[in-house]
């Protein structure tokens, strides 16, 4: 039966207080809501283009956050609270790695400069954790009412896995959107560039911009990132007691760090060319887990994945880095 939007809430106010305090929850998101705040009217009060370094620097600031939130985590719950939010954390910042390439694709076909893409990623990246949020809730109570959909989503990654490791190339046309082709049928859309403004006046009347458009296939995609990402991340995290916390938790700081990850990686995702067979054996590993888990009653312990997930993405990494580089060496000869 689907869930109307009042039992959605039902459920997410009675999962988030077990377990879990329900300050914790309100400290959280006014945390972010506060990072998020200072981030656009503060740091990045006007727009401008990001250097390498400064990508650099908010990488960096954005992980250490999550790693200190992981030591809070095992100060307050225990060492597999903190495994599986660190093991969750790496499989959706691993994920977000792939939607580099889908977000560069989505700003060259729209011609948008790179001095106004970080404030449409920030109005993305604000309505993707609003939109991750209901994905958990809903994707949660389905799995705690029908432990047989372990089985499902478990096959759907292993065949995501699949299809990623054998597409040799990374296709994405914007123009295909969905929502694109309604938003320009049914929306009055300004020509001309006009910033990284939505809306404009023209004559008395609103139009929506072009910087609008890439805003909703932005979201758009994300809701098809989240297909893959909300149960992958399910299969490396328990059904304990603060599972929703951690899940929720570890996607919203993968996903704040997703800016900053997109100004440092864009130019060069070539040199990553092995990272699709990484990111392949981490779905498919994932999927096995949830399979075996209702199949067999067995599962993987957390620091066993971690490891194995790890492995997996450093692997695939570290070939696309000395290939690479063997590659350059020929060419210099």
């Amino acid at each position: 039966m689907p869930f109307s939007l009042a039992q959605l809430g039902h459920f997410a106010a009675t999962d988030v207080s077990q377990g879990v305090p329900f300050s914790y929850w309100v400290i959280f998101c006014i945390a972010v809501a506060i990072l998020l705040i200072l981030d656009m009217t503060v740091f990045h009060r006007k727009s401008h283009e990001p250097t390498l370094r400064e990508s650099a620097v908010w990488t960096v600031f954005w992980t250490s956050l999550a790693l200190g939130f992981c030591i809070w985590v095992e100060i307050e719950w225990g060492r597999r609270a903190a495994l599986q939010f660190l093991t969750g954390y790496l499989v959706e910042w691993s994920l977000s790695m792939d939607n580099v390439f889908v977000f560069a694709i989505i700003f060259s076909y729209f011609h948008i400069p790179l001095k106004h893409q970080y404030r449409i990623l920030f109005w993305g990246i604000l309505g993707a954790i609003m939109m991750r949020l209901t994905f958990i809730l809903a994707a949660g109570k389905l799995f705690e009412h029908f432990e047989w959909l372990f089985v499902v989503f478990g096959l759907f990654l292993i065949y995501t896995g699949i299809k990623l490791a054998i597409s040799h190339e990374k296709k994405a046309d914007p123009a295909k959107n969905f929502i694109l082709r309604l938003a320009r049928k049914y929306l009055r859309v300004a020509e001309g560039e006009h910033g990284d403004r939505f809306f404009i006046r023209q004559n008395g009347r609103i139009y929506a911009t072009t910087a609008f458009l890439v805003l909703l296939v932005v979201e758009s995609t994300d809701v098809l990132f989240a297909v893959d990402s909300v149960p992958a991340i399910f299969g490396v995290v328990d059904a304990g007691p603060q599972r929703f916390f951690i899940v929720f938790t570890s996607n919203v700081f993968a996903i704040m760090g997703l800016r900053a990850l997109y100004f440092l990686l864009a130019g060069i995702m070539n040199m990553f060319r092995y990272l699709n067979y990484g990111l392949s054996g981490v779905l498919c590993f994932i999927g096995l887990k949830m399979i075996v888990k209702v199949w067999f009653h067995w599962e993987v312990l957390p620091v066993t994945s971690l490891v194995i997930v790890a492995m997996l993405l450093g692997t695939s990494i570290l070939a696309s880095v000395v290939v690479g580089r063997r590659d350059a060496s020929k060419l210099q000869k």
